[in-house]
């Protein structure tokens, strides 16, 4: 079994670490904080089984890998898995996708938005944004005028037929919040939370104010960071 391949890592893990300190004997949290500095120097790279991957490139292995390649991966899937239970949770509503109903959860908590504003509140290209307005406009969820003060721009709200299919559907992404989050446990979701709100501060401020516009600019962010 692959699992006795990590057994005997953690293993020879603790007979190092007893060496290094010269027999005495160890607790669970001295040995936890050797792990974590043990796999932090390994280059940040952690080459797992997975099934996906095949073996005909280990070099592209140990890239894909790496520990912040790996949390960016893995970020992809979970958008993925979140995306196709939203599909199902909408199944038979007007809604189509996880942004239209973000973007009508959004009006709920506003009296009234401009278009560019609600587009930018859900992290939207101008075009993709305009079209999700485009549906929710025609399903009757949403409700849309113009600007008296600027005739280009135009200024929508949730109707009321908007927000009794909002409650409802609520319901049923409760469902699929449970299952994002899986099994893990309490403590676990808040940390996961805290992690993940501390990214989203991070990432928000970028967004807002543009400073990632190129492939340069990233390049040139990375380096410093």
């Amino acid at each position: 079994m692959k699992s006795y391949q990590l057994i005997h890592k953690l293993v020879d893990l603790v007979h190092q670490m007893e060496q290094e300190n010269h027999g005495r004997e160890i607790s669970l949290g001295d040995f936890t904080g050797f792990l974590l500095n043990t796999v932090g120097d390994n280059s940040g790279s952690s080459v797992n089984a997975e099934s996906r991957f095949g073996d005909n490139d280990s070099h592209a292995l140990e890239i894909a890998y790496q520990l912040d390649n790996n949390i960016a991966r893995l970020f992809v899937l979970m958008s993925r898995y979140a995306k196709s239970y939203i599909k199902k949770a909408l199944d038979g509503t007007p809604l189509q996708t996880a942004e239209d109903f973000t973007a009508l959860a959004t009006l709920l908590t506003h009296t009234h938005l401009s278009k560019s504003e609600l587009i930018a509140h859900n992290l939207q290209e101008k075009t993709s944004g305009t079209e999700v307005i485009r549906r929710l406009v025609a399903a009757g969820l949403v409700r849309q005028w113009d600007d008296v003060k600027d005739r280009r721009s135009k200024h929508i709200a949730i109707t009321n037929e908007g927000k009794e299919l909002l409650y409802q559907v609520f319901v049923d992404m409760n469902h699929v919040g449970k299952m994002i989050t899986g099994k893990l446990t309490v403590a676990e979701k808040f940390t996961l939370q805290y992690l993940l709100q501390k990214l989203e501060n991070f990432h928000l401020e970028h967004y807002e104010k543009k400073t990632i516009m190129t492939k340069a600019d990233l390049r040139e962010f990375v380096v410093n960071i």
